[in-house]
């Protein structure tokens, strides 16, 4: 299962966006911006600013998640949320030798296609390290032609191994990453990957974001999910035709009524 932590964000980050919001509507100079701006009034202008859908504002308030125990699969597609920073374990610089890998739902339901998949991986497993260390003896033994120490000759070609040993690990393969998103992004991704269409893992991970910054940030993100939380559906005859209880399972998630 994913694991997401939400480690950081902009403190009081509906303040933050309503203090925005106030420059673009009055002559308050910046000294006065946070004057008088309570929580009540803050909600106000992000309720405001969902109305009239003027989103500018809410980019100034970002948030960051530590994922884990995710594909590479899921890197290829939360990368196409290109208004974002991300951070990612790199297989260039760790070895990933016993690597840890993410068995799809449908797969472990089968047992005959669960038995492929564990001997897939068992034998990328064997083919990384294999190629790992041929390549590994074969760049020691060059930097040892070329009067480097043995110790450091040997640690650097271990590293220069698994830069390509790694052509080889399968989509599975586990990683980890650091996203920053700001408000603005954070409700176009929950739009696209909170859908009932969106892939299993990448819409677990969206759930869950959606879940914690609910928590500290509940009226900047009050309409956020698939796009029939808060309208109809747009996705036609590929609709999942379960309007009512997507919403009600929003809802309940947003209120913390689900875990």
């Amino acid at each position: 299962m994913p694991k997401v932590t939400l480690i950081s964000h902009t403190p009081e980050p509906e303040k933050t966006v309503a203090a925005a919001a106030k420059l673009c509507y009055s002559n308050t100079g910046a000294d006065k911006l946070m004057e008088n701006l309570t929580a009540d009034k803050a909600a106000g202008f992000v309720q405001m600013l969902a109305e009239i859908g003027h989103e500018s504002p809410i980019e100034h308030a970002s948030f960051t998640f530590a994922i884990e125990g995710v594909s590479r699969a899921f890197l290829a597609q939360i990368t196409r949320h290109r208004i974002a920073s991300y951070s990612v374990q790199s297989q260039r610089y760790v070895n990933k030798g016993q690597f840890e890998y993410i068995l799809p739902p449908e797969i472990e339901a089968e047992p005959q296609a669960k038995a492929e998949f564990l001997q897939a991986m068992a034998e990328a497993e064997h083919h990384y390290e294999r190629i790992a260390e041929i390549l590994a003896g074969t760049h020691k033994a060059r930097l040892l032609q070329q009067g480097m120490d043995e110790k450091e000759a040997a640690k650097k070609a271990a590293k220069m191994a698994i830069e390509d040993a790694r052509f080889v690990l399968p989509n599975a393969c586990d990683t980890k990453m650091v996203v920053t998103m700001n408000a603005r992004s954070l409700l176009n991704f929950f739009r696209h990957r909170c859908c009932s269409r969106a892939q299993w893992e990448i819409r677990e991970v969206a759930d869950e974001m959606l879940r914690q910054v609910c928590q500290v940030a509940p009226n900047l993100f009050a309409q956020a999910g698939p796009p029939c939380v808060s309208g109809p559906c747009p996705e036609g005859k590929m609709s999942c035709g379960e309007m009512l209880k997507v919403r009600e399972r929003y809802i309940q998630m947003k209120t913390g009524e689900v875990e």
